[in-house]
């Protein structure tokens, strides 16, 4: 009988010497045999040793009565691979149609790294991975055979401008999300530097002051600034700090990973804000200004700003001088700086005040021309009576401003724009803009004053109208324009004069209403006042003719004063038209015929 305590003590060659074996020793062995094996299950992930290898195929045995199958493509990482090598392999299928189990060392590794980087992540440990490749938004790196996403603001603590310098390089990293539905890794390396950089930040920090001169990185550029990393701390280097002088765009003057010695301006404990400088670790340019420019000297610069009220002119960066509107021309009308000068412009101005501790200074351009007020010639070009044309620089409420040459304005009174026409608002009469023909009235070179006038181009028509609407004289006439206080009749020659609503009545005691034509008496004449006042009633009253009666509409008789009419018209203003230079002149020919009759 065999002896056989354990499947190790079996004498195999005294098995081999028996002939044959009872059922019961068979039985026996076999239990013995099947003890040695070892119980496996799909899914599991096993350590194994390779006890073959073919051109297709790795045989492994994982301690089953089988032998597995591993195809030898999952060994391409492994070109030295012998018999004897222990490998680590996934049960994918127990046993196929030839009885040999089915195994993947590609899924076992899988398997053994997603259980690496799930500790990883639960224990907060580093991992090390290799960038692969370059993707949307970042890189992936692979970390124990597994592809990780890591995003391009989780590279550093600093803006990354160029990925690819990463590519095949080993990475220090953190998992920091595992979403096991879609088996995606996103992993970080800036969380390890954001945790060695706590330590020197607190301590920057601790030690900021202001004044403390400090050497920075330009990290990032905008239009109000610059951020500067001062290891780990960030401040703000605002444009107008950068330089003296003017800047539109900090680009002009730096440029990214740039390395700046700055100057701590300010700082906010609370809210960690530093304010950096870089032109105060320089001296101002008002110290070193030439100390010859003086007032009425003349300096040449660059025009850097302009703005509604003038224009800077930069002398040296640093230094400006504000050019104002009124002194860039002579002219008394203010328009627009821009007319005159645009950013960039190269020019010399004179110096008109000066405060070096208040680092101000007042240039103009005007004075580099002569004064028009100070030529004799322009003395004699517009003395009195004289005639000339100008451009309409201005309207006000008394009038006009004319501009006859570049610094020679006039003013035309709005009472001399017209003999005839009651103006109100000089808008009525002339745009600005417009070509306006005017006679000096009077010239004040003291003052720098010119008075124009438009209407004083014709003869005062009214010296005519004084031979012809004399008073109790009657006139035909065409109701115009109605109000409370009186009525505006139209006369031949265009002229109107007044007459009260209640000296309208006919004798047959209807009354003349608007755009009816009728005869009128006149009651009043005045050329200095420029008006006429006339009656209806007056044509039919015998003896005064302003005085008389007339009869109501409830048929009773009343009596009117003339005098009436002169009070009222001193509440409504007479208006009075000459319709154009020809009815003037139609006036006249026919004043030369009454003569000659």
């Amino acid at each position: 009988m065999i002896e056989n305590n354990t499947a190790g003590n079996v004498n195999w060659d005294e098995l081999d010497n028996k002939q044959s074996l009872s059922n019961s020793q068979l039985s026996e062995l076999v239990e013995m045999y099947e003890s040695t094996m070892r119980e496996i299950s799909e899914n599991e992930v096993l350590k194994g040793k390779v006890v073959g290898i073919t051109d297709r195929e790795v045989l492994v045995n994982v301690g089953f009565k089988s032998d597995g199958v591993v195809s030898i493509s999952e060994f391409r990482d492994l070109p030295e691979l012998k018999v004897g090598d222990e490998v680590d392999v996934y049960i994918e299928q127990q046993e196929d149609a030839n009885g040999q189990i089915i195994l993947s060392r590609k899924k076992a590794m899988a398997v053994s790294a997603w259980k690496s980087i799930d500790e990883a992540f639960k224990n907060d440990t580093i991992i090390e991975g290799v960038i692969k490749r370059r993707t949307k938004g970042g890189l992936i790196a692979d970390v124990f055979g597994i592809e990780a996403f890591l995003p391009g603001s989780q590279i550093d603590v600093k803006p990354i401008r160029d990925f690819d310098i990463y590519v095949g390089k080993k990475m220090e990293l953190k998992v920091v999300k595992i979403n096991y539905a879609n088996d995606n890794v996103v992993v970080s390396h800036k969380v390890l530097i954001e945790k060695d950089l706590e330590a020197q930040r607190q301590q920057i920090l601790n030690n900021l002051e202001k004044g403390q001169v400090l050497e920075g990185v330009v990290k990032n550029i905008t239009h109000f600034g610059v951020f500067v990393d001062l290891g780990g701390v960030d401040g703000l280097l605002h444009i107008t700090d950068i330089s003296w002088g003017r800047i539109t765009h900090p680009s002009e003057v730096l440029e990214l990973d740039q390395k700046v010695n700055i100057v701590v301006l300010d700082f906010d404990e609370d809210k960690k804000r530093i304010s950096l400088g870089m032109k105060q670790l320089q001296p101002h340019p008002w110290d070193s200004l030439d100390a010859a420019i003086q007032v009425g000297s003349r300096v040449m610069g660059r025009i850097v700003n302009v703005a509604d009220y003038g224009a800077f002119l930069e002398i040296k960066p640093g230094v400006e001088g504000l050019i104002h509107v009124s002194e860039m021309s002579w002219s008394q009308h203010l328009r627009n700086p821009q007319e005159f000068l645009q950013i960039g412009d190269e020019i010399q101005a004179e110096v008109l005040t000066i405060d070096r501790e208040e680092r101000k200074m007042s240039l103009g351009i005007k004075q580099l021309t002569e004064d028009p007020w100070t030529n004799t010639e322009v003395h004699q070009k517009y003395a009195a009576n004289t005639r000339h044309k100008g451009i309409v620089r201005n309207l006000t409420n008394y009038g006009l401003f004319l501009e006859l040459q570049e610094g020679i304005d006039g003013l035309v009174h709005i009472s001399d724009l017209s003999w005839t026409k009651k103006i109100k608002d000089p808008k009525e009469f002339v745009k600005i803009g417009e070509e306006l023909e005017v006679v000096v009235l009077e010239l004040d070179i003291e003052q720098r004053r010119l008075a124009l006038g438009h209407k004083q181009l014709e003869e005062n028509p009214w010296d005519t109208f004084a031979t012809i609407f004399v008073p109790n004289s009657v006139h035909q006439g065409t109701v115009v324009n109605k109000t409370d206080k009186g009525t505006s009749i139209e006369l031949a020659y265009g002229v109107q004069g007044f007459a009260s609503t209640k000296y309208l009545v006919r004798e047959d005691g209807s009354k003349i209403e608007l755009g009816e034509t009728a005869d009128f008496k006149v009651v009043e004449f005045s050329k200095e006042e420029q008006r006429i006042v006339l009656s209806h009633v007056a044509t039919y009253r015998s003896g005064d003719a302003s005085k008389g009666k007339r009869k109501k509409e409830d048929g009773s008789d009343e009596e009117f004063d003339g005098e009436e009419a002169k009070t009222s018209i001193k509440d409504v203003e007479a208006t009075t038209s000459l319709a154009d230079n020809d009815a003037l002149s139609q006036l006249k020919e026919d004043m030369k015929d009454n003569n000659k009759q």
